[in-house]
């Protein structure tokens, strides 16, 4: 075992109170099969899957019901046993608060498995595996839901992957999914990352976590005291840490550039639960069917819950007590970059991390938004080391030009800047806004680019159009004009014989 004690320490981020303590008093209950599941198609980033199945179907559990659309897509497997009702949209979990296609299933309690196949990857080959891993719909369980076959590269640019970090450091207040899990399932976690360490042909792996978490430093140290390819590096306890990039330069300190991805440094960076999804989908064939997720805050009876995707909320929420002062407001995600969801009417996805009741500090906005003082508090606190309130100056007037000089894009909405906001601006609300504006003109610029080639591709076909009709119309002018010559030719020649014929038959006569 090896314990990294150097540390690289990024510019900004905040000390935020953690809350952490409140879902760790329990262990994680496995949630049981409800009565309906209800699978939204759009739990990932990408294209969404293409359905397979139809209305009044039966699928066991582990059935392939959606198939990924593409390489940047993934699919979606049936949580449990039961028969298709429908498929049609109904609410889902999503910042728009819009309805999206899901498929239900009317489960019959038997949690009837498919046939599971372990998948021998060292006898089958690399890319026989990598085929194999986009049907398993594994996607980044930390939040982002990127498809975790996208990842699974040996190379990028020609670049050779050499270090794998896994990312345990779970930065936002509230959430403790992946501590548990660490705490509970170890020994899972490190099999996991043992198998990527080989499959993957990495030089070291590396445990970067927070050094909030004492239980699960504890269990890892003890977990990977023999283990020669796996190190521990414990990083402070400041967010945004988790962010890929920020941990990855507290880890290695290593600034990956704009516009490049840190695999073409030769480094890949997983989530403790993806890691644990890979395993068991190898190991064991099983596919992405549920995850850990923190349900907390303003609850009776906080705790993480291993719950089936598609499991309605609100089944959940009534397990732990409900809340224990009725507001019904509830936040999907992190109080830092999660968004409140329009109801708990909805269903349990890949993306859903945790759940928090939002707690009587949370709901407090009567606070009145103050004229910026350029006290620059938000520019220390940025971890991008972006100029916030130029970017708010230039967000609110709607000089897109400028908010893109001032790489806006680069701004991962961390919430930093309006964490520490004495004048209670809603900055990365204006950050978003522009985003969606510039966006927005992109796909009109491109619209109409897209326009402008069709009808000068119509123009050009018109005109070339008209040049073949013109060279046809000259060729059977040409033509007809020989035909006519001929078969003049052809009438004086006949007009000539029947002459001579005439003649001869008056000389014969005159005989």
């Amino acid at each position: 075992m090896k314990l990294f004690e150097n540390i690289f320490k990024f510019n900004g981020g905040i000390q935020a109170e953690t809350h952490k303590a409140i879902s760790t008093a329990e262990t994680i209950k496995k949630f049981g099969i409800p009565k309906k599941i209800i699978l939204p198609l759009r739990q990932h980033i990408g294209r969404l899957a293409k359905i397979n199945v139809n209305i009044g179907d039966y699928v066991l559990k582990g059935q392939l019901i959606a198939n990924a659309d593409g390489n940047v897509s993934a699919a979606i497997h049936a949580p449990t046993s039961g028969y298709i009702e429908s498929i049609e949209k109904l609410p889902i979990p999503h910042p728009s608060g819009l309805p999206d296609f899901c498929v239900v299933i009317i489960t019959d309690g038997k949690d009837t498995w498919v046939d599971k196949k372990p998948i021998d990857w060292k006898k089958i080959g690399y890319q026989k595996t990598v085929e194999l891993l986009i049907s398993s719909g594994i996607v980044g369980l930390g939040g982002a839901t990127f498809p975790s076959h996208l990842k699974l590269t040996k190379k990028d640019h020609g670049a050779k992957l050499t270090t794998l970090i896994i990312n345990a450091a779970e930065c936002e207040p509230y959430i403790t999914c992946d501590d548990m899990l660490m705490r509970e399932r170890i020994d899972e976690l490190i099999k996991g990352i043992n198998l990527l360490h080989d499959f993957l042909e990495f030089e070291e792996s590396i445990i970067s976590i927070e050094d909030n978490k004492l239980d699960a430093i504890e269990k890892i140290k003890k977990a990977i005291i023999n283990e020669k390819n796996i190190s521990l590096k414990i990083v402070p306890t400041i967010y945004p840490s988790g962010d890929a990039k920020r941990l990855i330069y507290l880890t290695k300190g290593i600034k990956i550039p704009k516009n490049t991805r840190s695999s073409e440094l030769g480094i890949q960076m997983f989530n403790v639960a993806t890691i644990v999804a890979i395993y068991r989908f190898l190991e064991f064939g099983e596919p992405s069917l549920s995850r850990i997720i923190t349900i907390t805050g303003n609850i009776k009876k906080p705790r993480n819950y291993e719950v089936l995707f598609g499991t309605p909320l609100e089944e959940i929420i009534t397990d732990a007590g409900g809340q224990k002062i009725n507001n019904q407001t509830f936040i999907m995600g992190g109080p830092m970059m999660g968004f409140a969801l329009p109801s708990i009417q909805v269903p349990v996805t890949k993306a859903m991390n945790c759940i928090i009741s939002a707690e009587t500090e949370m709901l407090k906005n009567d606070a009145p938004v103050l004229p910026c003082i350029r006290c620059a508090r938000c520019a220390e606190a940025c971890p991008v080391e972006l100029q916030p309130q130029e970017l708010y100056w230039f967000s609110k007037s709607k000089q897109l030009d400028k908010v893109e000089e001032y790489n806006l894009f680069d701004c991962i909405e961390c919430g930093c800047c309006s964490y520490v906001c004495p004048s209670n601006i809603p900055l990365v609300q204006y950050y978003r806004f522009a985003k969606s504006e510039i966006i927005e003109e992109r796909q009109h610029q491109e619209e109409a680019n897209i326009a402008r080639e069709r009808n000068e591709f119509r123009l050009s076909r018109l005109e070339r159009e008209k040049i073949e009709r013109a060279e046809r119309n000259a060729q059977r002018r040409a033509q007809t004009s020989s035909d006519e010559k001929s078969k003049l030719v052809e009438e004086k020649r006949k007009a000539i014989q029947e002459a001579m014929a005439r003649v001869n038959k008056e000389g014969d006569n005159s005989l």
